[in-house]
């Protein structure tokens, strides 16, 4: 079967309704993390960090359809998170911010309603301060553990940063993404290679975690380096983000059959890495793409579809099977971000 016997955008759309269907709650106004859910469960709080990607695939549906379908749904949710965060978009840990901020700056991009910029505002404000000279400078993981840094804080600020900039034309967001980025780029990437480690000092003894090799780490890289490129037309960032790509492909893959694995528990937030990965490979790949990058894509996507995804529209942690019960909401939203990104590919 090749990439032009699928319809992308219908698979997309299917997985669309497949998260309205077991996920949505409609008491909440927000996605369960699993299904089945069930209110009295400890092991199922509410995940602020996964409404933010369950934001990002809902602008995914809303930019291929231009339904309004979508636009509501976005409203509802981002309402539903607030309630549910205790009455505020501010939260506790600087990277979960960063992907509601970039999960509402991308809406803004689409609705051109301003509310949703003026909180990736608020929020990019906040994550300022998480700045510090721990281990040189770097943004922190959260406001409890400020001497820990990681490329999930850092790698999405030099994203939003960047966007913000080219939306907003302030120089101060620019000399945010590029401080950042010579940071990370500095301290948790393989000089080597372009791999990008997860985090440094997380045990207070400077120690980079280079055992912790995770594609969302590679992604966000990928993405920061893209961005700074096409501000900057600086064509030393495409290459560093090519780099990271091709490695992360070679090193992060089966190596007999070329698909992304399970990463972590299948109930968890590494339901979540391979999504992000996805989006981001695939920004690069519609942009500057080499064919290697796009049959990787595709030949994902296939597995998904009929190795890992059930009768229900559910999927697995892992793109080759099997699928779990529970069904996390993580690991779906990750699927999604696959059939988004194909449709996104193919379009």
């Amino acid at each position: 079967m090749t990439a032009r016997h699928i319809s992308w955008e219908r698979r997309a759309d299917e997985s669309q309704e497949t998260l309205e269907k077991w996920f949505w709650n409609n008491e909440a106004s927000v996605y369960n993390p699993s299904y089945p859910w069930m209110a009295n469960r400890v092991e199922d709080p509410f995940h602020y960090w996964w409404q933010a990607h369950a934001v990002d695939v809902l602008v995914d549906g809303l930019e291929r359809t231009g339904r309004d379908w979508y636009e509501g749904r976005i409203r509802q949710l981002v309402h539903g998170v607030i309630v549910s965060n205790q009455g505020s978009i501010i939260n506790d840990y600087y990277d979960d911010m960063l992907w509601m901020a970039l999960a509402l700056l991308r809406a803004y991009e689409i609705t051109d309603d301003k509310v949703y910029l003026g909180y990736s505002r608020v929020l990019w404000s906040d994550i300022q301060t998480g700045w510090n000279d721990h281990c040189g400078g770097g943004i922190a993981w959260r406001k409890m553990q400020l001497d820990y840094k990681n490329t999930p804080a850092n790698g999405p600020a030099v994203i939003l940063a960047t966007r913000l900039y080219r939306m907003c034309g302030d120089e101060e967001d620019l000399e945010w993404a590029l401080r950042i980025f010579r940071w990370l780029s500095e301290h948790l990437v393989d000089p080597d290679t372009g791999f990008v480690w997860d985090g440094m000092n997380r045990l207070q003894d400077g120690t980079i975690d280079k055992d912790w090799e995770y594609t969302y780490c590679q992604g966000v890289y990928i993405g920061a380096a893209q961005e700074l490129y096409e501000v900057t037309h600086d064509e030393d960032y495409l290459q560093l983000a090519g780099r990271t790509a091709d490695t992360a492909i070679k090193r992060l893959t089966n190596p007999v059959t070329g698909i992304l694995p399970a990463e972590g528990d299948s109930d968890g937030d590494c339901g979540l890495f391979k999504g992000i990965f996805i989006r981001y490979l695939t920004s690069l790949t519609v942009s500057y793409g080499k064919p290697i990058w796009r049959e990787f894509l595709v030949k994902n996507g296939h597995s998904l579809l009929a190795r890992s995804t059930s009768p229900e529209g559910w999927f697995g942690n892992s793109w080759e099977g099997p699928i779990n019960r529970p069904v996390s909401l993580s690991v779906q939203l990750s699927g999604m971000m696959l059939l988004e990104s194909l449709a996104r590919l193919y379009r």
